[in-house]
């Protein structure tokens, strides 16, 4: 990391944060806090969840939080009531490290898991941004907006989400997408290979928003392998919610031909897995930015999708991708149809790959650095 004279101190706060969780938030504080330290920055990334040992992400420092009461996964609920009790000691903690670290900025990734909620006071100095990834719980929403300084938003769906909650400070931030330059988009001869006989891919984490049982349960008959890698959050609806749900795909899973279920992939796992299938079908039900789509696109591989949240603007921005997206009322056999008229059109299916590529490409770490710290300067 280089280290330039203007270089910004910069806490992210996400209490869950791991290296491979399986989740988009800590992802995108991943990339955001990678793309940081890319362009000279000194981030910092503040968590309560016990971290693994062995190298972490270049030139980002991970910083222990001490938050008693609570084990992940965790549920809303649990959080809340832990976050409530030790509001007092997190803000203190918080302020050693923007001593510590010499920090201009924190940015509270979300208003309870971020800790945006925090009613203890930090330096005047500091910026204090809230990453609202979703529409905050309005037990959480109201103390996190008051005391932002800046709300940052991953895409225009929660922007309009929280219009009428009337924060003025509000910018759209993209999510940036966690790369890795070893990671190319397979050749030409490959790719026409997957087209032909690869799998299709579903990667999701446990999540009954995810629509990923739906599809399973409508996946009998479909004739190519499905490959499917359900992985378990920090977080969850309700205590037990994340076995329950695996425990219903796995049953689905096994009586399904050519289902194919496994657990969690590491981060750097991730892009070659999407590299190797033929296409990758995202049947969330909703989607407030949609990282699974981004990443399979920055390597070439076709999604398709449910036209909900910012799936449209990712995988159709001009239009040209509409053939990826259909409506969420025709259910998941819709789902299948569309992947199989885009990889039975060799034509279609090599522009589609070029295209989908070249849209990931906007949200690059570094080029997302810049936007986010424009946005909270």
């Amino acid at each position: 990391m280089i280290t330039r004279p203007t270089s910004r101190g910069i806490l992210l706060v996400l209490v869950s944060w791991t290296p491979d969780a399986p989740a988009g938030i800590e992802r995108a504080t991943a990339a955001l806090a990678l793309g940081l330290a890319q362009n000279g920055h000194r981030p910092v990334i503040a968590t309560a969840a016990p971290q693994p040992e062995g190298p972490g992400l270049p030139g980002v420092t991970v910083a222990q939080l001490r938050l008693d009461d609570v084990h992940f996964p965790c549920d809303d609920d649990t959080l809340r009531r832990a976050v409530t009790y030790q509001d007092t000691r997190l803000t203190r903690q918080i302020r050693a490290l923007i001593t510590e670290h010499r920090i201009d900025t924190v940015l509270f990734t979300d208003a309870l898991w971020g800790l945006g909620r925090l009613r203890g006071d930090i330096p005047g100095h500091v910026r204090r941004a809230l990453a609202a990834h979703v529409k905050p719980h309005t037990l959480d929403a109201g103390p996190a907006l008051a005391r932002a300084t800046r709300v940052i938003v991953p895409s225009t769906v929660v922007r309009d989400e929280l219009a009428s909650w009337g924060p003025r400070n509000l910018r759209v931030v993209p999510n940036a997408l966690l790369s890795d330059p070893a990671v190319v988009p397979p050749p030409p001869k490959l790719r026409e290979q997957l087209r032909r006989t690869g799998p299709v891919r579903i990667l999701a984490r446990l999540g009954p928003e995810k629509g990923v049982l739906d599809l399973l349960e409508a996946a009998s008959g479909w004739d190519r392998p499905i490959d499917v890698a359900l992985a378990e959050a920090g977080f969850e609806a309700d205590q037990g919610s994340q076995s329950e749900l695996l425990a219903a795909c796995q049953a689905v899973a096994a009586r399904t031909p050519g289902v194919l279920l496994r657990g969690a992939l590491a981060w750097d796992e991730v892009l070659p897995w999407l590299a190797g299938a033929a296409v990758v079908i995202v049947p969330s039900h909703k989607e407030t930015f949609g990282l699974v789509a981004l990443e399979a696109m920055s390597v070439g591989t076709p999604v398709v999708a449910y036209r909900v949240g910012n799936l449209s603007a990712l995988l159709s921005p001009t239009g040209d991708g509409d053939h990826l997206l259909v409506s969420h009322d025709e259910g998941p056999t819709s789902l299948h149809k569309a992947a199989q008229t885009l990889l039975e059109d060799d034509i279609l299916y090599d522009a589609t790959t070029q295209t989908v590529y070249r849209q990931a490409a906007k949200f690059e770490p570094r080029r997302i650095a810049d936007f986010f710290l424009e946005a909270v300067s």
